[in-house]
């Protein structure tokens, strides 16, 4: 497989000339969520009424209505052999109908120069309210002398940026030699080093290839990604960080802006930031002027470069599916047990990865603590959270763990020639030439820098300050769901696990209670 062709500098339409993750921009077409003959069901159309999405001109992802997101996932996985078909994701965010490469900004950050001499005036998308930090000189001055990529809106000779992806952020693969772990250490040490590097420059390290010269020779190879997000500076809620899965081809430069990002979010919040959970491209993922990870924390990535595009494809086609049933709100974002990384290792795990498991926290803090916090807080709801949290399955939980035990499962198959067995990881076990690690820095802002993400609840409450109402919490007001768009065919979520234990402790404590009523009684009479 070849790389693409350059793309043209100047301003054009946003699926002309380029890639969406693993596909053509011409295998789509621009729409918004008003779309009328849109294959997207209708409850992820509701998300983006007025906004810019990428619509699959021909065979979208389909879902059964009446399975369970991962059950209906494991079904087609298994129908198909474990090997990816024609479908594409029937609902791509893109956010902004042009796009352009190859452009310097001028040192007063008021114009746009393009490699074919074009020039046009630069602005910048407005600021969301709900967000409290913004690009400053201090990101004018980072961007000096980068070739930078942007999507936004162009009208007439100006150009209303609302992603700026800069060249510094691309792998130089020209570079790669390499730079496997050595004794001590892991990837959970890389992404600690420099306090996470929030402040440091990009940098790519080769910690596998299959034969000397692969990493090299990897542009134009499709990828599948492990991405993981640091801790925010300035929220005491985000020391956990966020995860997801990316995918795409290498561009002939190592550039990455295309790839496909699968980027769960609660969709029944208003985020901060402006944030949908969608499958949306990578320079909106991290260089959104608004919502970007980049903007407001360092970011690391595992990239898998493969021979050929199977296991990216299957992936992509299996979390489609799961997007498919969470618009249509079939099962619900917890931020315990189905989360950012709990969502993405489920479906790796659905496609055929076995991925190990690590179990919960603690079960006997998770029943003690249940009544306790309850009790603390004087709120029902903060024991059922504690209890959810203890229980929770931890490669799930927090986003640093679900890297490590993903990536080091990956890098520790490859390297010690283990079989795998079937579906994604056989796909991986044949495919996988090399692997790298991206180290991504925080782009400066007026936003307080970040660092490297929590891995444990202990780690995370020994970062916060001890009384809850001390912490720096972002608001995130609630988008109430039409019932009008529920589907009754929709399958029904279980009682999540700490109702049940709830429902055990108030019987325990009613028999407790009746019992000393009972005594009292016996001993008045």
């Amino acid at each position: 497989m070849t790389s693409a062709p350059p793309t043209p500098a100047a301003p054009r339409d946003a699926l002309a000339d380029s890639r969406i993750g693993l596909y053509a921009g011409s295998d789509f077409r621009l729409a918004s969520g008003r779309c009328t003959d849109c294959a997207a069901p209708p409850q992820a159309l509701w998300y983006f009424t007025d906004d810019t999405i990428a619509e699959p001109r021909a065979d979208a992802a389909g879902f059964v209505a009446t399975l369970p997101a991962q059950d209906d996932v494991r079904q087609w996985a298994y129908a198909n052999e474990w090997q990816p078909d024609a479908q594409k994701p029937a609902l791509i965010w893109l956010g902004s109908p042009h796009v352009a490469d190859d452009a310097q900004l001028d040192a007063d950050g008021r114009t746009l120069s393009f490699a074919d001499g074009t020039r046009a005036g630069f602005a910048l998308v407005p600021q969301l309210p709900s967000n409290v930090s913004w690009f400053n000189a201090d990101s004018t001055a980072w961007l000096q002398g980068q070739r930078l990529s942007l999507r936004g809106a162009r009208s007439g000779d100006s150009f209303t940026a609302r992603t700026i992806w800069p060249s510094s952020f691309d792998i130089d693969l020209a570079a790669l030699t390499p730079s496997p772990l050595q004794d001590g250490e892991t990837l959970a040490t890389l992404v600690r080093a420099d306090d996470g590097g929030a402040r440091t420059p990009a940098s790519t390290r080769l910690l596998w290839e299959r034969t000397p010269g692969a990493a090299r020779a990897a542009a134009g190879k499709p990828v599948l990604a492990i991405m993981l997000n640091g801790a925010q500076g300035d929220d005491d809620e985000a020391h956990g960080g966020h995860f997801a899965i990316a995918t795409g081809l290498m561009g002939a430069r190592g550039e990455w802006k295309d790839w496909l990002v699968a980027n769960f979010y609660n969709l029944d919040a208003h985020s901060e930031k402006g944030i949908i959970a969608s499958m949306l491209t990578m320079d909106a993922y991290l260089t959104d002027l608004n919502g970007g990870q980049s903007w407001y924390r360092p970011s690391y990535m595992l990239v898998a470069v493969l021979r050929e595009g199977r296991a990216a494809r299957l992936y992509d086609q299996g979390i489609a599916r799961v997007f498919n049933h969470f618009y249509r709100h079939d099962f619900s974002y917890r931020h315990a047990s189905a989360n950012c990384a709990g969502i993405s290792l489920d479906t790796l795990r659905s496609l055929g990865w076995s991925i190990p498991t690590l179990g919960p926290t603690s079960k006997a803090k998770a029943w003690l603590g249940l009544p306790y916090m309850a009790i603390k807080d004087m709120s029902v709801s903060s024991g059922t959270q504690a209890f959810d949290y203890m229980m929770a399955e931890r490669s799930g939980l927090f986003p640093f763990v679900a890297f490590n035990v993903a990536g080091s499962d990956l890098l520790g198959r490859l390297t010690q020639g283990k079989v795998m067995d079937q579906g994604l990881e056989r796909l991986l076990a044949d495919d996988v030439e090399a692997v790298l690690f991206v180290r991504v820095p925080q782009i400066p802002s007026s936003r307080a820098f970040g660092s490297a993400p929590v891995a444990s609840y202990e780690e995370y409450m020994a970062r916060v300050p001890a009384e809850r109402s001390q912490w720096v919490v972002r608001p995130a007001p609630p988008r109430p769901f039409p019932d009008e768009l529920r589907d009754p065919q929709a399958p029904k979520e279980p009682l999540p696990a700490s109702r049940r234990a709830l429902i055990v402790w108030l019987v325990g404590a009613a028999a407790v209670i009746a019992f000393v009523a009972y005594r009292l009684l016996r001993r008045t009479s």
